[in-house]
């Protein structure tokens, strides 16, 4: 039998397929380039804080690139650290109460690396079902054993390790970015302490948001600083620049320093999103009570949406979901929300681990009353039929 070769221009002819399956589906995604102001009232967005365009914010990215140029120039072991860089470090530390921080190009590459640095070969991996891609991809990357249990329960962490000798670290998001519930942390940190296993938690939807003033979920917990406990972050959502960063004991650090692929040949992060990040946190420290008003604000929507018939996910955080009939309700749900001038996220599968589709919306801070008020109005108005119980 004569195999075929393809021929250049068919080489790609695969994609087709997997394209018009997408379309059939209802899962299409697309790029939508967004105007420097915008008259779309905004909860799609991770700016919880509402700090992205806060003057003081802005400030810092602007002095930080005068200072320093427009690039790292190289990674943070050759020419990408800068004093900013430290300065960063040793504050964010401190702010959320651990003994040493590494800052990465990315939320991503912060749990990239603290994954596949503490896991290896001989190591068990235990996973959270719920986990974030990102910390999917770590365990992956970690050529680990990766055990992945059911989304918050800490009996099936307890049981996994049981079964388990030499090294362990268990994962697991703080907040879930779907249905923003919360990680059940005390459970998980005595499980780990029972089985020997080190604690990962990324807080990237707990900075700024919870604990005292917004030192995260960690702190809230009275883990933060706990001996075998990591923290992950990203500094584009509460701090509304942008990369991310593992937090924890100094040794822990180190190691990271010298064998985190993802941290040793990345280029450190621009100088403009390190001095944005810096200025957002020197002012949370100054203004804690942003934390609890973005808390409120995700009560009130939760309440108002609930109250009128829709089906949502009680909010621990900053993040919303209602719940959609189908990917293709989702998607056209959220496109008339646009069209009637809210932006809202919409989350279908494969961002779905329970394949149900919602759409996602995320508190701020800086919403007013008034701004609530419309949000719910327009997501009432342009519910589907089937998305709510009235």
């Amino acid at each position: 039998m004569t195999q075929h070769t393809p021929q250049p221009e068919d080489v790609f002819a695969w994609i087709d397929a997997a394209e018009r399956a997408r379309e059939r589906a209802g899962l299409v995604r697309t790029l939508r380039p967004r105007p420097a102001s915008s008259p779309l009232l905004d909860l799609a967005s991770n700016d919880y804080l509402g700090l992205s365009r806060h003057p003081e914010t802005v400030r810092g990215a602007c002095e930080a690139a005068e200072r320093w140029g427009a690039g790292a120039t190289g990674s943070r072991l050759v020419t990408g650290t800068t004093e900013l860089h430290t300065e960063l470090e040793r504050e964010l530390a401190d702010f959320a109460g651990f003994e040493a921080a590494l800052v990465l190009s990315s939320g991503y590459a912060a749990n990239l690396a603290a994954v596949t640095a503490l896991g290896d070969r001989g190591t068990l991996v235990v996973s959270d079902a719920g986990n974030h891609a990102s910390i999917v991809d770590g365990c992956r990357l970690s050529r680990a054993e990766v055990a992945v249990t059911p989304h918050g329960d800490p009996e099936s962490v307890r049981k996994t390790l049981a079964g388990h000798t030499g090294r362990a670290l268990l994962v697991t998001d703080s907040v879930f970015s779907v249905d923003g519930d919360a990680a059940p942390l005390a459970a998980y940190a005595e499980a780990c302490r029972d089985g020997g296993a080190a604690l990962v938690v990324d807080d990237a939807h707990g900075l700024g948001v919870l604990g005292e003033g917004g030192r995260g979920a960690l702190h809230a917990a009275g883990l933060a600083g706990a001996p075998g406990v990591i923290a992950t972050m990203t500094l584009s959502k509460s701090l509304g620049s942008q990369g991310g960063a593992v937090l924890g004991p100094a040794k822990v650090i180190r190691h990271l320093v010298n064998t985190a692929r993802a941290f040793i040949f990345d280029t450190g992060l621009a100088p403009a999103a390190t001095g944005a990040a810096l200025a957002s946190l020197r002012l949370l420290r100054r203004e804690p009570e942003r934390a609890a008003r973005v808390r409120e604000v995700a009560t009130d929507l939760y309440g108002r949406l609930t109250a009128s018939g829709l089906t949502a996910a009680r909010p621990v955080a900053a993040v919303v979901s209602v719940r959609a009939p189908s990917a293709s309700a989702a998607l056209r749900w959220a496109a008339d929300c646009r069209e009637a001038g809210l932006s809202v996220g919409c989350f279908r599968p494969p961002s779905v681990p329970d394949g149900i589709s919602r759409l996602r919306l995320t508190a701020r801070a800086d919403l007013t009353g008034d701004e609530i008020v419309r949000a719910v109005g327009t997501v009432l108005r342009t519910a589907p039929a089937g998305a709510t119980d009235r």
